[in-house]
């Protein structure tokens, strides 16, 4: 059993990554680092959406107001430049990625990935995706991104730049993660989570959490695949070869995200307006 430290985080705390001991969150009109022991840093920008990435020492960070991504110093916490790349869900479902020497972001609802040179923060590529992609996840030597209007997650190889291969999906699939074996992917109308084989490109298990998963989050680390729920309880900890549900945690505590680090596990619940640090007692398994 794990035991949650909550921490008071006023306003709309939600999107996590995860910065060494700290982690940093999106709140309203700022993005906040946090550590257990209380907020380390606040950086002010319009309005800060979605999953954020941690490349070439920076912040990169999807702003919805100018649908743009905001580059910031992890070291200083200076808004270095900002790139307008377009966002493809400006409400704040979308998630900015980090791999293969890039960043990436879905920037337009016809069906695009923008590919970000941090080198000279310019849009290098721009990749043709099913309308309505939206969430990314990088894993296995490849972007992977979900369309939930299409039901589809489609892989993307970032050496041509180019969909190599797609998997149909259950009803409304959003957030994802890449790990652990596999691309996990919340089915959140079925209230379930597939797991997709990166290699063969096809669905081998799904696991059936409850009756939605609307809207919360995924990651994967440590053995296991981490589940932000919205009913019934925060947090669920998913086994990645039975897909038994090991352990459901805390209570009901509405939207928010969920970030694995090899100590412990962030979740963040905004309606609550906290983050959480949970941790497994000394010598638990």
């Amino acid at each position: 059993m794990m035991t949650e430290q909550e921490i008071p985080a006023p306003g709309f705390a939600d999107f996590l990554v995860v910065d060494g001991d700290a982690v940093w969150v999106t709140n309203r009109g700022r993005v906040e680092e946090w550590a257990v022991s209380g907020k380390l840093a606040e950086v002010a920008m319009p309005r800060p959406c979605g999953t954020m990435a941690i490349a070439a020492g920076a912040l990169w960070v999807a702003e919805c107001t100018g649908k743009q991504v905001y580059r910031i110093a992890l070291a200083s916490g200076a808004v270095e430049t900002t790139i307008p790349t377009g966002l493809a869900d400006p409400r704040g479902e979308t998630n900015v990625v980090a791999g293969a020497g890039s960043v990436w972001v879905a920037s337009d609802p016809a069906g695009k990935v923008a590919r970000i040179n941090p080198a000279s923060n310019t849009v290098v590529a721009e990749i043709a995706v099913a309308p309505g992609t939206a969430f990314l996840a990088f894993g296995f030597d490849a972007v992977w991104a979900v369309s939930s209007a299409g039901q589809v997650l489609q892989k993307i190889d970032p050496a041509s730049n180019a969909v190599v291969g797609t998997v149909p999906l259950g009803q409304q699939p959003g957030f994802l993660a890449a790990g652990e074996g596999a691309v996990w992917v919340q089915e959140q109308g079925d209230g379930t989570v597939a797991k997709v084989d990166p290699a063969g490109l096809a669905v081998f298990g799904r696991v059936k959490v409850g009756a939605n998963l609307k809207y919360g989050d995924i990651d994967t680390g440590g053995g296991a695949v981490w589940l932000r729920t919205t009913d019934d309880q925060t947090m669920v900890v998913i086994d990645p070869a039975t897909l038994a549900i090991r352990a459901r945690l805390g209570k009901p505590a509405g939207s928010g995200a969920v970030r694995y680090t090899p100590e412990g596990v962030w979740t963040s619940a905004h309606d609550n307006e906290t983050i959480s640090w949970w941790t497994a007692p000394a010598g638990a398994k």
